[in-house]
C-alpha cells in the first residue's frame, strides 16, 4: 500500500496510526503542497490528503479522506478492530470521529499555525517554513480572531475528552477509531508549551496511542 500525504498533516497522521494499529505494511510518498493538485485530482477528483493507494487486485485504485481510509482498512483487515459490533457503541465512536474531523481537527490547525507564526516562530524560522505557514494561514483565513475562536472550541473538546483522565478509552472498554482520531487530530498541540502544561493527561494518552500503533511520536513529545 502507498500513502500519499503531507508529512506534517494531522489527518495523514490519523491514517498512519490506523495502518500501524492494524500492522499493515505500507510506503509513504510525501507530496509538495501546490503541486499535489496535479497528482491527486486525476486519482480521486479531490485535492486533499491523505490518499491511500491499496495497490491490490480487486480493490479501489485510490481512497481519499482519513475516515474513508479507515473504513476500507476495517473491511480489508478486520482485526484488530477499530469499530464496534455493538451498534450503540459504534454510533458513539463514529460521532466522535466525525466531530473530531470536522470541528476539532480544524480548530487545532488554526491554533497551531497562529502559534507557529507568532511565539512559535523560532521552532523553524527558515524562510521556506515561514512561507508555508503564511500560505496556510491565508488559505484557511487564520488570524488572531479566528485562532481565538478555535481555542475556545478546543477548551470544549478537552472537557469532552476528560474521560481519558479516568480510563484509557473514550468509548466502551477497548481502543477504537474515536481514540485514534483524538490522538492524531490533537497531536500538533504538543509543540505548544501552554497546552502540554495545562493538559498533561491529554498528551499522556496521545503518547500511549502512538506507541500502541507503532507510530513515531509527534514533534513536542519525541524529545
Amino acid at each position: 500500500m502507498l500513502l500519499l500525504q503531507f508529512s506534517t498533516s494531522h489527518y495523514c497522521r490519523k491514517a498512519r496510526l490506523a495502518l500501524g494499529y492494524k500492522d499493515i505494511s505500507y510506503q509513504v510518498e510525501n507530496l509538495t503542497p501546490g503541486l499535489h493538485l496535479l497528482k491527486l485530482k486525476p486519482l480521486t477528483g479531490l485535492t486533499t490528503v491523505p490518499v491511500l493507494k491499496p495497490q491490490l487486485d480487486n480493490q479501489p485504485t485510490a481512497i481519499a479522506d482519513s475516515s474513508r481510509i479507515i473504513q476500507f482498512l476495517e473491511s480489508y483487515c478486520p482485526n484488530p478492530p477499530l469499530y464496534f459490533d455493538d451498534p450503540q457503541l459504534q454510533t458513539q465512536a463514529l460521532m466522535l470521529e466525525d466531530w473530531l474531523d470536522e470541528s476539532i481537527g480544524t480548530a487545532t490547525r488554526f491554533v497551531y499555525y497562529q502559534f507557529r507564526a507568532g511565539s512559535g516562530k523560532q521552532i523553524d524560522p527558515s524562510l521556506l517554513s515561514q512561507v508555508v505557514i503564511q500560505v496556510v494561514r491565508r488559505q484557511y483565513g487564520i488570524d488572531p480572531a479566528s485562532a481565538e475562536l478555535a481555542g475556545q472550541r478546543l477548551k470544549v473538546a478537552f472537557e469532552v475528552l476528560q474521560v481519558w483522565r479516568d480510563r484509557p478509552y473514550l468509548v466502551g472498554d477497548r481502543f477504537s477509531v474515536a481514540d485514534l482520531a483524538a490522538a492524531a487530530l490533537l497531536s500538533p498541540l504538543a509543540l505548544i508549551p501552554d497546552y502540554r502544561q495545562e493538559y498533561p493527561w491529554l498528551f499522556e494518552s496521545i503518547t500511549r496511542i502512538h506507541q500502541l500503533c507503532g507510530e513515531a511520536l509527534p514533534p513536542g513529545l519525541s524529545g
